[in-house]
């Protein structure tokens, strides 16, 4: 199993970027799929999920309104569209491939991509 984040670099406060995550694994038009990051110096945390047919979607409170998560089966990837960026979004970002439960947990995320850094300047 193989998940390849891209689309992460330095953008200015207000401006967007969008992230994809290619995912290598059998079943994938099956899985629930997460965004997380992680700042320095903190926990990785909760920013995204969406079920296996884009059906529902999750947000944490902190990105609700500026991001987009969204997915393409037939292409393997999962898309974190990122808009109204802030400073405080700066971190490194990964994908995961979603187990059960409750999706704000790290522990119910079973494979992890590498992760892509997003810089947000003031």
């Amino acid at each position: 199993v193989q998940l390849q984040a891209s689309g992460g670099g330095l953008v200015e406060a207000g401006g967007s970027l969008r992230l994809s995550c290619v995912v290598s694994k059998r079943g994938f038009v099956y899985d629930d799929m997460g965004w997380f990051r992680q700042a320095p110096g903190k926990a990785r945390e909760f920013v995204a999920a969406i079920t296996y047919n884009a059906g529902n979607r999750y947000y944490a409170d902190s990105v609700k309104g500026r991001f987009t998560i969204s997915r393409d089966n037939a292409k393997r990837t999962v898309y974190l569209q990122m808009d109204s960026l802030k400073t405080e979004d700066t971190a490194v970002y990964y994908c995961a491939v979603f187990m059960g439960g409750r999706y704000f947990d790290t522990n119910n995320y079973n494979f992890w991509g590498q992760g892509t850094l997003v810089t947000v300047s003031s």
